[in-house]
This record gives structure tokens, C-alpha cells and sequence, in this order.
């Protein structure tokens, strides 16, 4: 179905609802299609007699024109799996997200009472004249990546709640010091065990009410009034309950009620035995006893429900909280739950140990600081700091490497006693004792201590995490971790893979009572271990935390809670789903997505995976191009019908009119190779692997089998600190070999470019300060007086200052969404009139940034260093995108590209080894052409390219080929082959030669 360049509304849904319709014989063959491990290749088609009847079988859309949507209308079948589908930038994600999502988020916040709007906020209404049919939504996009380092996979998908449940009510505990079985305690035993300390000791009594809650406890308090007691213990200070007792409201507080004070002696065995039994009563069974006074002060927890004989150590009553690493009643009190601390690398700080002290060895000693403790952490006159080094040792003229181990040891971290340091002067002399607690102390206290963004900055390059040494990464408490279940303890449980937690929770047999408990709790982590296992995520363990997951492992982590959760008659928009996964996984994604809409859930899909695509029920191809040559819908309907769009560049792939070709030869490299030798960081198993240099390398594997560990751990590191001369800390290994030979290090990465309006492609990829250096030596800038600065935006003085540049200005509507107006004053130009008078070519400063890439590189072609950014730009196939367009509508295949545009922007210097982590992210057939052609000429040039990659067609394309596997996880971490895509395809353990066999027969 072809979609007219300009229409009426009316006239463009007529004719782009036509492939969505069908006849009553196809509604009657209708059937769906079960999932038998394979990838379904027949379109499936809703039922939809009696809802066309009703009017619900449809999402409506008229008219939108989000972003560079040009005015696109159509009919979305509900209840199918929906593919969008198209070049990068050709207006998917406009209508998928911030048109259908971001509409149905709107109607829900708009249901919503005013005085709860307020807190919630508004959302301004997409650009669309109608949008009739949808329901609630569930949007799982890239950007859905837990930044918060306590989120875990057993967190986000409330796995880790029934386990916590599970072991707080069936688990054993056990002695955190011998690991004995505890038992409870009575008021008897309690007595005897303090009946046992020397005559003359002092105890004080307490009964434990509060732990860990927020409030004013009035009512504790009058209790504890009328019972007679007269001292009330919060936050470790003793209060009086006959003077007004104050407990502030918000601050969480442990409180304990002082029972009684009791010397031990004879005769104080009923007294003491009636204060332990009150105690345990007003504290739910539990009593704390302090003895001694001063230094020697001792607390001791007794419990009527956990004791231990041995180490007369008593444990509180187990509850889901003292599983929980968020909570302080179980978290780790030195990590405070997170698992790590920070703490200064002696790698990262004493980087080159050839160099002297006096030569700046200590690298985190560079900082150009202003303050003397800044360019000196230890605080320390010049003269001083040479007395101390004569004393510990060093000869500040000296390479570090002639020190031995001792004496390393001692500048890394100082001695305990104080050294005595003589100094002189050409006045004075001098002798003291000085605390010198080392080089890494000092830092820290600076780090802790500045409040200057930009050192702490510089600081945190020489910051490594590492595991906290008190629970070893476990997050939680001793006592915490001493609680079994099927003899394991919870913290091994979050170590396990989901593959080995599955089988792990199968073997669980339970009798008795807990039977009945465990039948509430085990289907729901089953179910939900399942789910993680259909999507292919067998390989995560429960305790991963949710910064370390990719965007593909995020997304599906996700949906397999909506899995979970059984949901119905539900909108779920998916970004990519399959970023990150390898082919071989791709069929139980797809089954996946099948099962959520044959539960009557309507699935739309932003994806570019060519299998996605000919398993949807309705695919929908926008184009013909990106920016403001796509927005347009080209095709809707099955499959199998779009060789009807003639002007499609999905349809002439899928057809295989057009192709991504095979290279016919593959480069050998210039002679030189990168080792790494025994590489054992995560789950890499020790094995040695080569990267030849000046070819084109792929790193693959399924996901999970160490190709992130290799590249972004072991070789990028590595090099960097090599070529770059940087502060990465590089993973366990034995050694490697060759970096000499490279003179440049460059990644690209998946991150955004800029997160606000004033960040753009001119500005990013630099292009705009030459611009704004070449309008400055116009004519009239000189006249005027006019530098570079005069041009930018961010600056004031050429500015609008009503707008303060940004073009727009913002009105506070209270509980409304905030409401975004072109500036009066520059009418949405960003400058001042004066500003605006400079042209270049009839073009001012303003006109220039609503000018696209392509545009652009014909109008400042005689200016080489404008046009050489520029082209690299138009080369990467981002022609169509406005200078000054803002970061935020930038797609991910997009901010990826003007990443590697900027980079080979840059002057060649030497041999460059770049680095990319699947650049396939977000691009079309047609993007990974023009990617690719860029690449090899990037490697022509005498380069090395690693790419870490799933995609096959990037796949056959490279020289050399590491594949890593042969499972994930545990299952993984072993080279399984290295060579050629033809050398690979010939071993038989290779997953990825096995796909890849197909598609080079194919092109051969």
C-alpha cells in the first residue's frame, strides 16, 4: 500500500487503512499458531468478527504528526503482534512511543484527581488530530536500564520478595560466629547466663520497642509512663519520661526501654529474674542486656526465639526485612547494602612505576588545584613531605620500583605509629611526630572532604569498587546469612545463575505445615524463573544489579515480569527487544512476545531483526527515508504482502532485491597482534586469544558468554592505559601482549550524546565552533567587533537573553504540564537581532542550525574544516538530520552514529584501534550498509576495528571472527573458535558458525 505524500486526513486513513482490513473467508480461516520452537512464518490474524461489530478491533491514529511524522494516519489491529519497522529515524519510535504510549500515559495521569496531579505531573498531548482505541500501556524501551545500583534481576522481577518470604518463615537459623543451629532462650536461661559474669558487674536491662520506624511514639511513651518506668533509651541517649519527651517524626529511631539497673551480688536473683521476664515481654520476646561501663561496655540480644548456647549470642525474630538489603534491619551495616565500597586502586594511582616521586608518579597527585591540599593531600610544606620520605625510605629522585614490597606498602598506606620528622630549614628546624596513614588515606579524606565537582571528577578516575570486606558482596547481615534453606543461605542463592536457581527451587521438598507455606510461595518464583529462562536470560544470576544489564537484557528482564504478572487486554510497546540476544534465542523471544498476545494483549514492536518481522501478524514500514524524508507510512498489513510498497527499503530487502554484500577477500592484518594471555575476569576461563591488527574483528557468542568481559574489561582497558595514557583498571589476566603497536585508542559507545534541548549534533561533533570561528571572520563581525563566542548560544552577549538561548521559554502551569512557547523576543531564533545582522551566503547564525547535514556540506563546501566534519556526518547516513537538532529526539541508532562521525572526524594519528559494542543497535538494513562501508574504510587505512557484535550481516563481514561460549554464564567463557566466518561456519560447538552457515551459502 503506498501512502500519498499530501493528503487530507481523511483521504490518507482511507487509503492507509485498506492492507488492515479483511475479508469475512480470511476472518473465518483465522487460527493461531502455537509455538513449537521454531519461528512461526505464518502470519496470525485476531479474531475479529465481534469486536469490528463493537468498534474496539482497532487503534486508530489520524493525523499525527509527532516529530517528523508527516501526517500520518492509519488502523492498528489490536490483539496482533504489531512490527514497526524502517530506517533509522523514519519516525517509528514518534508514533509507537510519543504518539500511542505517550497519549494512553496522558488520558491515565488525566483521570487522576487535580490534588494528585500535582504530585505526578502533566503530559503534554502529542501531536495527533485523533487517536481513538487505545488502552492502558505498557511502554519496555532502552532507556528503561535501572540506574540505581541496589536494583537487582531478583529485584526488578519480584523474585527476590517470595524468596525473602520464603526464607524468613521456613528457613533454619544458624550461629553467624560457629554455625550451629540456634535455639530460642528463656527468661531462665537468660538469668543464668548473667548470673554466670563476675560478682560486681553492673547490668542495664533494657526492652527493645522500636527498630529501624518513623514516627512520635506518644503512645509508647505514655505506656511506658504508666507502667512506672522512668527512663526511655532513643537513638543511644537516655531520656527522662518525667521531663516532655520529644521524637521527631521523621527520622527513622531505635528506642529501648530501660527496665531495670542491677549490680550483680547475692540476693539479686528474683529481682533479676522478674526485670529479664518484663523486659522479654514489652520487647516481643526480646531482651537486651549492656554490662560493664565505659570502653568496656558490652550489649548482648536475648531472644525467646533464636539463641545460640555456644557463643551465648541470641538473633531476633527472622521477617521478610532482614533478607532485604534495602532495608537497614538486613543490609551489610558497612556497605550499607550495596555489596562494594569505594576505595583508591594503588594501580590506578601509582600507574608507571619507573617514575620518581619527584617526576609525578603519583598520578592522582596531578590535580592543578588551587588550594595546597588539592595539589598536596597530605598537607604538607615541601620540606616536611622530603623529611618524611628520608624516614619511610624513599628517595623522591628514584624510580618507584626500587622500592621492595615494605616500603610500597608503607607509602600506599602508611604506618600505625607516628613517625618522628626532622626537618630543616635555612632558619628553622624542626622535629615532630607525624600520623602518616599513607597516599590512598590522604586521597580519600580529600575526595570525602571537596566540595569541587571537577576534582572530585579527576579523583573518581583513580576510584575502583571493591567488594565490601565485611560481607563480601553478599549485601546482607552475618546473622542474615546464617539463615538456611535446602542448605543454602540466601546470599548463595542471589550468586546462582536462573538456570541453577530453577533447578535449585525444583528440588525443594517441604512436609507439614510448611508445605501449606511454601505451596503460596514456590509457583510464583517458578513462574517466574521460567519466564526469564523462555527469554533466553539463563545465564543472569538473581543478584546481578541493574546497572551492569545491557538495554536488550534490561528490556527482556522486564518483559518477563509482564510475563509474570498475566495481564490482559494491555498495549505493550516494546523498543528492540532482541538487542544484545543471539540468534539462537531470537525463537523463544518471539514465543514470548506470541504468548502475550494470545492472552489478548495488543504487542507493538520497534524492531529491525528480520525474523521479528516475518513472524509479525501486521508489519508497518515508515520511510521512504529518515528525518524529514520519512514520517510516512509506506505498508500495513501482512507480511507477506510488501512487495507492494515498490518505494520501501524493508520491502527490497526482505525480497532480496537489494543485499548487504560478502566481502570477496578478507584482510590478513600487518604482521602485528594483540595477546591476551590466560584471561580469567568474570566467567572468562584463562584461555589465550589473538587479535590480529588491521583487520576487522567480531567478537560474538551468545549472550552471556564473556564478549563484553574480553573487550570491555580486558583489551579496551588495557589499551587505553597504554595508548591514551589513561587510569583503566583492567580485569584479572596473566598478560598481553602487542599494545605497543597501537598509537590510538577510541570507543564508541551506546550512551546518549546530551541529555537537554541546547545539546545537538553541531555542537557535539564540534562542527559548530568552526562555524562559529568562520562567522566570526566575516566582514561584518569585524566591523562589529563580533568573536567566535558572539555565535553560541550558551554565551551571553549574542544571545537572547529573555529565552536565555534556548529559543522557547517555559510556563509554570502549576498542576498542568509545564507549557513550552517560542520566545517572544527572538521568535524561536535563540539570537539577538544584532547577532542575526552577520550572514554567511544569505544564512545567519539561527538559519544555520535549522539547516540539515546535507544541506549544510553544499553550503560550506569551500571551507575544508567545516566540510570534513560535515561529511563524515553525511557518510554515516545522518544527511538528513538539522544541526541544531536536540539530543533528546535523537534515536539510539542516531547517537550512536554521530558518536563514530565525531571520532572519525578527528586527524589521523598512527594506527587507531576502535572499539564498538554493537553498533547494530537501531539500525535498518540500509544503516548497517552504510556502517559498514564506513568501517571497512576505517580498516583500509591501516586501523583495527573490534566489534562487539549479534548481528550476522555485520558478522560476515569481518576479517576474523573470536567466538566465545559455548552457553552463557557459567556454561561460557571458553574460546570456542577463532578465524575466518568461513573457518568458523566448519566448526561444529560454534552457535554462531551454525547461523551464520546459511547466509554466506546464501551470498555465495
Amino acid at each position: 500500500m503506498q501512502n500519498p505524500e499530501r493528503t487530507s486526513p481523511k483521504a490518507a486513513a482511507t487509503k492507509n487503512e485498506a492492507p488492515a482490513r479483511f475479508d469475512d473467508a480470511t476472518l473465518q480461516q483465522t487460527k493461531s499458531q502455537a509455538c513449537k520452537g521454531h519461528t512461526p512464518t505464518t502470519p496470525r490474524v485476531g479474531s475479529l468478527l465481534e469486536s469490528e461489530r463493537t468498534g474496539n478491533a482497532h487503534i486508530v491514529v489520524e493525523d499525527a504528526r509527532e516529530h517528523n511524522l508527516d501526517g500520518v494516519s492509519l488502523r492498528i489491529p489490536k490483539r496482533q503482534l504489531c512490527v514497526f519497522t524502517g530506517p533509522s529515524g523514519s519516525g517509528k519510535s514518534s508514533l509507537a512511543f510519543d504518539t500511542i504510549f505517550a497519549e494512553s500515559r496522558r488520558r491515565f495521569l488525566d483521570s487522576l484527581s487535580i490534588y494528585a496531579r500535582q504530585f505526578v505531573g502533566e503530559i503534554q498531548r502529542p501531536k495527533v488530530r485523533s487517536l481513538r482505541g487505545i488502552g492502558p500501556s505498557i511502554a519496555i524501551d532502552q532507556r528503561t536500564v535501572s540506574h540505581n545500583p541496589r536494583s537487582t534481576v531478583g529485584t526488578v522481577t519480584e523474585i527476590y520478595d517470595y524468596v525473602r518470604v520464603l526464607w524468613a518463615r521456613l528457613g533454619t537459623q544458624h550461629c553467624s560466629s560457629c554455625g550451629a543451629e540456634v535455639s530460642s532462650s528463656d527468661a531462665s536461661t537468660i538469668v543464668a547466663q548473667l548470673l554466670a559474669l563476675p560478682t560486681g558487674t553492673r547490668c542495664h536491662i533494657f526492652a527493645p520497642m522500636v527498630r529501624q520506624r518513623k514516627g512520635e511514639f506518644k503512645e509508647l511513651v505514655d505506656l511506658a509512663r504508666k507502667r512506672g518506668y522512668t527512663r526511655l533509651r532513643v537513638d543511644s541517649v537516655l531520656l527522662e519520661l518525667a521531663e516532655d519527651v520529644k521524637i521527631r517524626k521523621s527520622y527513622r529511631h531505635d528506642i529501648d526501654l530501660l527496665i531495670d539497673r542491677i549490680k550483680l551480688k547475692d540476693g539479686v536473683v528474683s529481682r533479676l529474674y522478674d526485670s529479664v521476664q518484663s523486659a522479654l515481654e514489652l520487647g516481643k520476646g526480646q531482651c537486651l542486656v549492656e554490662t560493664g561501663e565505659g570502653d568496656s561496655l558490652r550489649s548482648a540480644l536475648y531472644s525467646e526465639h533464636c539463641a545460640c548456647s555456644t557463643c551465648s549470642l541470641s538473633f531476633p525474630a527472622l521477617t521478610p526485612h532482614s533478607f532485604s538489603f534495602n532495608s537497614p534491619v538486613g543490609m551489610c551495616p558497612a556497605c550499607e547494602g550495596l555489596g562494594y565500597t569505594l576505595a583508591f586502586d594503588p594501580e590506578l594511582v601509582l600507574p608507571d612505576p619507573e617514575l620518581s616521586f619527584a617526576q609525578g608518579a603519583i598520578a592522582a597527585w596531578q590535580w592543578t588545584g588551587t588550594s595546597k591540599q588539592e595539589r598536596n593531600p597530605l598537607l604538607l610544606d615541601d620540606d616536611v613531605l622530603a623529611a618524611l620520605l628520608r624516614e619511610l625510605g624513599i628517595d623522591e629522585h628514584s624510580p618507584l620500583s626500587t622500592l621492595d614490597e615494605k616500603g610500597r606498602r608503607l607509602l600506599l598506606f602508611g604506618r600505625e605509629q607516628p613517625i618522628e620528622v626532622a626537618w630543616n630549614r635555612v632558619q628553622h628546624s624542626g622535629s615532630y611526630a607525624l600520623r602518616f596513614d599513607g597516599i590512598l588515606a590522604a586521597l580519600m579524606q580529600l575526595y570525602r572532604s571537596t566540595k569541587r565537582e571537577a576534582l572530585k571528577g579527576f579523583l573518581e578516575a583513580f576510584l575502583r569498587e571493591s567488594p565490601c570486606q565485611v560481607c563480601a558482596g553478599a549485601r546482607l547481615r552475618p546473622e542474615s546469612r546464617a539463615v538456611l534453606l535446602g542448605g543454602r543461605s540466601i546470599d548463595t542463592l542471589n550468586a546462582m545463575s536462573i538456570d541453577r536457581a530453577r533447578r535449585f527451587f525444583e528440588g525443594l521438598r517441604f512436609d507439614g505445615n510448611a508445605s501449606r507455606i511454601a505451596n503460596e510461595l514456590m509457583p510464583e518464583i517458578l513462574r517466574r524463573l521460567d519466564h526469564l529462562l523462555e527469554l533466553g536470560l539463563d545465564y543472569l544470576e538473581l543478584g546481578r544489579s541493574g546497572p551492569s544489564l545491557s538495554g536488550g537484557e534490561s528490556q527482556r528482564v522486564r518483559l518477563a515480569t509482564q510475563l509474570g504478572n498475566g495481564l490482559t487486554g494491555v498495549t505493550f510497546v516494546l523498543d528492540e527487544p532482541s538487542i544484545g540476544l543471539h540468534s539462537r534465542d531470537h525463537e523463544r523471544l518471539l514465543c514470548s512476545l506470541q504468548a502475550l498476545r494470545d492472552r489478548g494483549n495488543s504487542v507493538l514492536v520497534v524492531e529491525h531483526d528480520e525474523s521479528t518481522m516475518r513472524a509479525a501478524d501486521t508489519l508497518i514500514d515508515f520511510g521512504p527515508g529518515a528525518g524529514e524524508r520519512g514520517g510516512r507510512v509506506l505498508y500495513c498489513g501482512p507480511v507477506s504482502g510488501i512487495d507492494e510498497a515498490t518505494d520501501s527499503l524493508t520491502a527490497a530487502y526482505l525480497s532480496g532485491r537489494k543485499q548487504i554484500e560478502t566481502p570477496a577477500i578478507r584482510r590478513s592484518g600487518n604482521g602485528h597482534a594483540l595477546r591476551i594471555l590466560g584471561a580469567r575476569e568474570h566467567n572468562l576461563r584463562g584461555f589465550d586469544v589473538s587479535f590480529p591488527l588491521g583487520t576487522l574483528i567480531c567478537v560474538t557468542g551468545v549472550s552471556g558468554a564473556g564478549k563484553s568481559t574480553l573487550v570491555n574489561r580486558l583489551l579496551l582497558p588495557a589499551a587505553i592505559r597504554q595508548a591514551n595514557r589513561g587510569t583503566a583498571s583492567v580485569g584479572a589476566h596473566d598478560k598481553i601482549e602487542g599494545l605497543q603497536a597501537i598509537d590510538r585508542v577510541i570507543a564508541v559507545d551506546q550512551k546518549p550524546i546530551g541529555r537537554t534541548p541546547r545539546s545537538n549534533p553541531a555542537t557535539y561533533t564540534k562542527v559548530f565552533d568552526a562555524i562559529r570561528q568562520l562567522f566570526a571572520q566575516l566582514p561584518d563581525s569585524r566591523i562589529y567587533g563580533y568573536s567566535a563566542s558572539r555565535f553560541s548560544f550558551n554565551v551571553a552577549g549574542g544571545r537572547c537573553e529573555a529565552c536565555s538561548g534556548a529559543g522557547v521559554r517555559t510556563l509554570e502551569m502549576q498542576f498542568l504540564a509545564d507549557v513550552y512557547v517560542p520566545c517572544e523576543s527572538c521568535r524561536g531564533r535563540r539570537f539577538n537581532e544584532a547577532t542575526l545582522r552577520v550572514k554567511y551566503r544569505e544564512h545567519d547564525i539561527a538559519r544555520i542550525l535549522e539547516t540539515s547535514i546535507s544541506d549544510a556540506l553544499q553550503l560550506f563546501s569551500p571551507h575544508p574544516p567545516v566540510r570534513r566534519i560535515l561529511q563524515t556526518v553525511e557518510d554515516v547516513g545522518l544527511g538528513y538530520l538539522r544541526l541544531g537538532q536536540p539530543s533528546p529526539t535523537l534515536s539510539g541508532g542516531e547517537a550512536q552514529r554521530i558518536k563514530l562521525s565525531r571520532e572519525l572526524a578527528r586527524a589521523p594519528v598512527g594506527h587507531t584501534l576502535y572499539v564498538m559494542d554493537e553498533p547494530s543497535t537501531g539500525l535498518h538494513f540500509e544503516d548497517i550498509r552504510m556502517l559498514l562501508k564506513v568501517v571497512h574504510r576505517l580498516v583500509d587505512a591501516g586501523n583495527t576495528v573490534v566489534i562487539i557484535e549479534h548481528n550476522l550481516e555485520i558478522i560476515k563481514n569481518a576479517d576474523y571472527i573470536i567466538d566465545l561460549g559455548p552457553e552463557g554464564g557459567d556454561g561460557g567463557g571458553a574460546l570456542v573458535a577463532a578465524g575466518t566466518p568461513e573457518a568458523l561456519i566448519r566448526e561444529p560447538k560454534s552457535l554462531t558458525g551454525r547461523y551464520l552457515a546459511p547466509l554466506l551459502a546464501s551470498h555465495g
